[in-house]
């Protein structure tokens, strides 16, 4: 039975809560400031997609259709801190500790997301829908991203400090 739009919104929701959980959990419990900044960051980014998903919600409640959406512009100064904390973080965590483990776990979670919003994007026929999962998808794909980049940086330090290079 196909889901209705309400239940895939209140999904999108729960899914967005757990994110922010995770995320603040992980802020709170790294030694790292570069690793707390990040996840931090990234909490608010969780809640920023709650907060958007919740007015759609009501909105979709009210009127059964979606809201028309503004363009999601990336945030050039995001982009800058990420580039620096991504630098940073890798002088203040272990590879193989709890901060890199988080990131990796955050990675997967990034990774549901994107697929969930992607397949609701592709079956929408509404087009407000249609654009505001897309939005987010490409919004989480930016998330992996960065994720994803300071992972391949912690693993490349891993190797080198194991010297796991058979050269």
């Amino acid at each position: 039975m196909a889901k209705s739009a309400e239940d895939i919104l209140k999904e999108a929701i729960l899914l967005e809560r757990r994110g922010k959980a995770f995320y603040t959990t992980a802020a709170r419990q790294t030694q790292s400031e570069a690793a707390r900044k990040i996840f931090t960051m990234m909490a608010e980014e969780e809640d920023e997609h709650i907060e958007f998903l919740s007015r759609q919600f009501a909105h979709y409640q009210k009127n059964h259709e979606f809201l028309h959406l503004e363009t999601h512009v990336d945030d050039e100064q995001e982009e800058i801190a990420m580039a620096v904390l991504s630098d940073e973080i890798k002088g203040q965590i272990n590879a193989a500790g709890f901060e890199a483990a988080a990131i990796s776990a955050a990675m997967d979670f990034e990774t549901r997301a994107v697929n969930i919003y992607s397949e609701r994007a592709e079956m929408a026929t509404d087009p407000n829908e249609k654009a505001m999962y897309g939005m987010l998808a490409d919004w989480e794909k930016g998330h992996h991203k960065w994720l994803h980049r300071i992972n391949e940086d912690l693993k490349e330090q891993i190797w080198q400090d194991n010297n796991f290079w058979p050269f």
